[in-house]
C-alpha cells in the first residue's frame, strides 16, 4: 500500500489449518513485551531529548537561535539531531520522470514557474526553488535520506493546465515510475500542496501517498474539508506559511507601514469577502450594528467596492485587531499579514493550526476566539485589552514574523526565512522546515 504497483504478500491465508492455537499465555506474553517497550521508550525520550516544552524563551544550552535582519531573534530546539545534520535531499527533475513536466507546466507545456510563484499559492515553487539551491540538495539518489517531489498543480489547475481528473492520473503514473518511492513506500518523498484543498488536489492521495510526508498550510484540511473518513495515515504533515506579497516584508515597505495605536480609526477590523460563510456573515452584521468598532466592508471582486491592493493594507493597518475567520478552509492568509502591518490577528477558526508549534507560543501573538461567540461579546472582550498589551503582543509577533517570509534575497529583506531549506550559505545551523521534515521520519506507524 502507498504505491501504484506493490501488492503486499498475503500473510494469513484463510485455507492454513496448521498454525500453533493463541493461548492466554501468548496473549499475557505480548501484553508484556507492550508494556515493556512502551516503558523503555519513554525512558530513553526522557533521558536522552533535548527539546523543552514550547515557548517564545527557552534555556539557550539546548537551542539554536535564529536571528532576523529586522532585530528578532527565535530561539529553536534541537530536537535531539544537534545543530548540525548531514542531510541529503534529492529533487526529482522535471525531464526524469514521465508526468513531472504535466504537473509544474500543465498539458501543453506552456505554464511558467514565473507565473506560479505570483499568489498565494506561490509557495510550491518558493521551496522548489530553495531546494534547487540548498545545500542539503544531493544529485545522487543513493545517498538521499530524502526525495522531493516538485508539483505546481494548484497554480496548472487554476490556469486551465489540468484539470482534476488529469491531475490524479499523472500523479499516478509518475509515481509508478519511482523506484525509490516504492521502495519506501513513500516514506521518504516530500510533497507540497500549497492551498487550503491540502493533499485533496490530489484525488487519490490517500491510496498511494498517505505514508509521505505532506507540506500543506492545512494540517486540519487533509480529513476535514472533504468532511470524508480518511483510511490509516502513516505519513507526516507538516504545516507551512502561506505565502505573502513582497511588498510587505520589504526595507521601507512600499505597501503599507504600521500606524501608532492612538492614530487607528478602528478596534477591529475583517476585509474579506463573505462567500456565504456563517462566521464572516456575522462578522458583517455586527459590523453593520457596531460600525465605529468593526470596520468589515463586503468586498467585491470589481466595481467600486473593489480594494485595491494598497488601499486593503492601508485599511488592515487602522485596527487595533484583524479579524481571521475560517474561509473554505481551516487556514487564512489574513493571520499571517497581521503581523506586517502589526494588527494583534484574532483567530475564528476552531480548527485552525499554525506552522512551528514546537517553538512559537501563539497565545503570546494572537487571541483565538470560539466561532460560535461572534457578537458584541467579542467586541467588549477586545476592547478590554489595554493598549499596553496590544504593543506587548505586536512586539512578541515582530519577533517570529521572519519565519513566514519566502525571501528572494536577504539584503532587500525585512527578514528572511529563505533558510528555510537551508539555502544560506553561510549559516550551518539546520534550519526550521528542514528540521520538521528530518523529524518526520521519526514519526510513522
Amino acid at each position: 500500500m502507498g504505491s501504484p504497483n506493490f501488492k503486499p504478500t498475503r500473510i494469513f491465508s484463510p485455507h492454513h489449518h496448521n498454525s500453533p492455537p493463541c493461548t492466554r499465555t501468548h496473549q499475557i506474553g505480548a501484553l508484556l513485551l507492550v508494556a515493556s517497550t512502551f516503558f523503555l521508550v519513554r525512558l530513553f525520550d526522557h533521558l536522552f531529548s533535548t527539546c523543552p516544552p514550547s515557548s517564545l524563551n527557552h534555556d539557550h544550552t539546548s537551542q539554536n537561535f535564529v536571528h532576523f535582519s529586522d532585530g528578532g531573534s527565535l530561539s529553536w530546539p534541537q530536537i535531539g539531531y544537534g545543530s548540525h545534520l548531514s542531510l541529503k535531499i534529492y529533487v526529482y527533475e522535471e525531464d526524469e520522470i514521465d508526468g513531472l513536466k504535466e504537473l509544474l507546466r500543465g498539458r501543453e507545456g506552456k505554464i511558467s514557474a514565473d507565473a506560479c510563484v505570483k499568489g498565494q499559492w506561490g509557495t510550491q515553487v518558493k521551496i522548489h526553488r530553495s531546494l534547487l539551491q540548498s545545500r542539503f540538495r544531493t544529485r545522487k539518489k543513493e545517498e538521499a535520506n530524502l526525495f522531493f517531489v516538485p508539483a505546481y498543480v494548484k497554480c496548472v489547475r487554476m490556469m486551465g493546465g489540468l484539470n482534476d481528473k488529469e491531475i490524479n492520473s499523472t500523479y499516478v503514473k509518475a509515481l509508478s515510475q519511482m523506484p525509490y518511492f516504492r521502495r519506501s513506500g513513500g516514506r521518504d518523498h516530500i510533497f507540497v500542496f500549497p492551498s487550503g484543498a491540502g493533499a485533496h488536489l490530489f484525488r487519490s492521495w490517500a491510496t498511494y501517498i498517505n505514508r509521505s510526508i505532506i507540506l500543506t498550510p492545512e494540517c486540519r484540511g487533509i480529513g476535514l474539508i472533504r468532511k470524508i473518513r480518511v483510511p490509516s495515515i502513516h505519513g507526516k504533515i507538516l504545516s507551512f506559511p502561506g505565502m505573502l506579497k513582497m511588498g510587505m516584508t520589504k526595507r521601507g515597505a512600499v505597501t503599507a507601514q504600521p500606524l501608532p495605536l492612538s492614530k487607528r480609526k478602528y478596534l477591529a477590523n475583517y476585509l474579506g469577502r463573505a462567500q456565504g460563510k456563517a462566521g464572516r456573515l456575522k462578522l458583517i452584521e455586527l459590523a453593520k450594528q457596531y460600525p465605529d468598532k468593526l470596520e468589515c466592508p463586503e468586498l467585491k471582486f470589481s466595481g467600486p467596492e473593489k480594494l485595491g491592493r494598497m488601499e486593503y493594507f492601508h485599511h488592515l493597518r487602522n485596527a487595533k485587531f484583524c479579524v481571521a475567520p475560517r474561509g473554505e478552509s481551516s487556514w487564512t492568509l489574513r493571520f499571517y499579514e497581521s503581523f506586517f502591518v502589526e494588527c494583534v490577528p484574532v483567530i475564528l477558526s476552531d480548527q485552525a493550526e499554525f506552522p512551528f508549534q514546537n517553538v512559537i507560543d501563539y497565545t503570546q501573538i494572537s487571541i483565538k476566539w470560539p466561532s460560535t461567540r461572534i457578537g458584541l461579546e467579542l467586541l467588549e472582550y477586545l476592547e478590554s485589552i489595554p493598549d499596553e498589551d496590544v504593543e506587548r503582543m505586536i512586539a512578541a509577533g515582530r519577533q517570529v514574523r521572519c519565519l513566514w517570509v519566502y525571501a528572494p534575497r536577504i539584503r532587500v529583506m525585512f527578514c528572511n526565512a529563505r533558510n528555510i531549506v537551508g539555502t544560506s550559505e553561510k549559516s550551518t545551523a539546520v534550519s526550521p522546515i528542514s528540521r520538521d521534515i528530518l523529524a518526520a521520519q521519526s514519526n510513522y506507524c
